[in-house]
């Protein structure tokens, strides 16, 4: 297993990633996961800080459904400014 980084929307995201696994593919999945573990959150507290169904966000981590990347930029965004502002 290897670690890679990476800046998304000013946040470092650090990921292990299998050398079998297509790690390009399900990209977004990893980065979703990521920030969310930023943020110190299970997935249903998640869910409901940013306001989505907690079934969308179980299927974006899972990569069973391709999330949009401006979303995640939003997403990882918030999570930023509400670090900095020390509310999480």
């Amino acid at each position: 297993m290897s670690t890679k980084t990476y800046m998304v929307e000013g946040m470092k995201i650090q990921i292990d990633v299998d050398k079998n696994e297509n790690f390009e593919k399900r990209m977004i999945s990893y980065y979703i996961r990521a920030i969310r573990n930023e943020a110190g959150m299970s997935r249903t507290e998640f869910s409901k800080w940013i306001g989505m169904p907690q079934r969308t966000l179980e299927a974006w981590e899972r990569g069973e459904r391709e999330m949009p990347e401006y979303v995640l930029r939003l997403i990882a965004y918030k999570v930023r400014m509400e670090k900095a502002a020390g509310r999480i």
